[in-house]
């Protein structure tokens, strides 16, 4: 079962559930597929690294703008868009912890045979591709300095 057609099985669920917050989350994240789709000027799917990055920004976007909510007090959209955030990681593998990411940059940093902080854009490059929606960009940024400029990992 596509990413599309688990959402839309989930539309129809929320739905019958009258969930309007889960329903409009779930709209949302169709219609970033959708857009996605049209954009390739095709009418084949999108493969599931496309849907993971579309997936990947869009819950960014909520966490930034919940934490620019909760900035301004705005305590009633920031409840909205936490709860389209907790939608949309339903769909997102499981995110690593700072320990799991940690064991995980080491083994990569074996890997690719970096030795310190100027090799932090190799270590990045094959990281990034690798932990895709398994971590943020900028944990997985920090860790791996952090792990380069202490090169006794």
């Amino acid at each position: 079962m596509t990413l599309k057609q688990r959402i839309d099985a989930d539309i129809k669920q929320a739905m019958l559930a009258k969930d309007k917050a889960r329903l409009q989350a779930l709209r949302g994240i169709k219609s970033l597929i959708m857009l996605a789709e049209t954009e390739k000027g095709g009418t084949e799917g999108i493969d599931q690294a496309t849907e993971l990055k579309l997936l990947t920004k869009a819950a960014k976007q909520r966490r930034e703008s919940a934490e620019l909510y909760a900035q301004q007090g705005r305590a009633d959209l920031e409840q909205i868009e936490m709860a389209e955030l907790a939608v949309i990681e339903e769909y997102l593998p499981k995110q690593l912890d700072e320990g799991d990411l940690r064991i995980r940059l080491v083994e990569i940093i074996q890997r690719v045979g970096a030795t310190g902080p100027s090799d932090l854009g190799k270590v990045m490059g094959v990281a990034s591709k690798e932990l895709a929606g398994q971590a943020d960009g900028r944990a997985i940024s920090q860790a791996v300095s952090d792990l380069l400029n202490n090169t006794d990992f």
